[in-house]
């Protein structure tokens, strides 16, 4: 499945249920809202530039063969066979691809780097030398890949591909993105959820059984949220929002069974409703906040 900024919060769902999403997230951050001196700084950052052609040559070869093992490393969640012997082994590996397989794969995410964070609609990308903007799209997407796949690769080819962007980025900490008008209330929300305890973490779960059924009409506000979005020449505001919800979740002590079991779509339906309000009717926004109301006794802090 290709991921879109539009749909964030699907590849927020698969960003939870990893190692290392909080990382991808931060890299795709970087990516929305990096301006100029960032991207040459992420250039000049590449693993090949400078060198010698043989040299060049050779980490071309590593880095296909690592962005191989990235993609065959995650399970997906389509890799469950239709027919498996045993109803129990069939229901214990949903369980298990639920906790740990993605909607989505490494080749749908670095097109999301290269195309959709970095494409037409970034405010400097397109201005930028190509040669300059491809070297720093490759330092981008590698990190991606290699965060995504913390768990599948081995250290030192994690590393080859994650170091040009951590060096890059150590000394001067990227820009973020513009959250827009609903920036102050968004931090609120977020900062709740960063700060959350045991006893607080229990309150989104029993939330999230409580609204279970209302799965339609959550999916449908979600989808005019987005829409709005769309039309109001936000995506890219709603995206960035979603995963700073990522990483929310993950410095809250969420976890990868919370991510399958609900409390992932909760949150980003709290974060959806609440970043697009001033677009949204009342009966959709009151279906998207339902679980920040449920945990918290309050409306969305519009």
């Amino acid at each position: 499945m290709p991921y879109s900024l539009v749909s964030a919060a699907t590849l927020g769902f698969d960003l939870v249920r990893l190692a290392a999403g909080g990382q991808v997230a931060d890299v795709l951050l970087t990516a929305l809202a990096a301006d100029v001196d960032t991207l040459h700084r992420l250039a000049a950052a590449h693993p090949a530039y400078g060198r010698t052609p043989a040299e060049r040559a050779s980490h071309v070869v590593r880095a296909r063969r690592a962005h191989e093992l990235a993609a065959t490393g995650v399970p997906q969640l389509r890799d469950v066979p239709d027919a498996v012997t045993g109803a129990e082994i069939r229901t214990a590996r949903l369980v298990a691809l639920l906790e740990q397989g993605t909607i989505g794969n490494t080749p749908a995410l670095e097109r999301l780097v290269r195309e959709d964070a970095l494409g037409a609609e970034h405010a400097v990308a397109p201005l930028l030398d190509p040669d300059v903007l491809g070297r720093a799209a490759d330092v981008l997407a590698d990190a991606a890949t290699g965060w995504w796949a913390a768990d599948a690769l081995e250290l030192p080819v994690r590393r080859e591909l994650t170091a040009p962007y951590t060096a890059a980025t150590a000394l001067a900490a990227p820009p973020r993105p513009d959250l827009g008008p609903a920036a102050a209330g968004i931090a609120e929300l977020l900062g709740a959820v960063r700060g959350l305890d045991e006893a607080g973490r229990l309150r989104w779960r029993i939330a999230v059984d409580a609204v279970r059924a209302q799965r339609r009409p959550w999916a449908a506000a979600m989808h005019g949220a987005a829409w709005a979005a769309h039309v109001s020449g936000r995506t890219r505001t709603l995206a960035a929002t979603q995963l700073m919800a990522v990483q929310a979740f993950t410095d809250g002590g969420l976890t990868a069974r919370d991510g399958a079991e609900g409390v992932w779509n909760a949150l980003a339906g709290c974060v959806q409703g609440l970043a697009m309000a001033d677009l949204l009717d009342e009966a959709s926004l009151a279906v998207l906040g339902e679980p920040w109301a449920l945990v918290t006794g309050r409306h969305l802090p519009v």
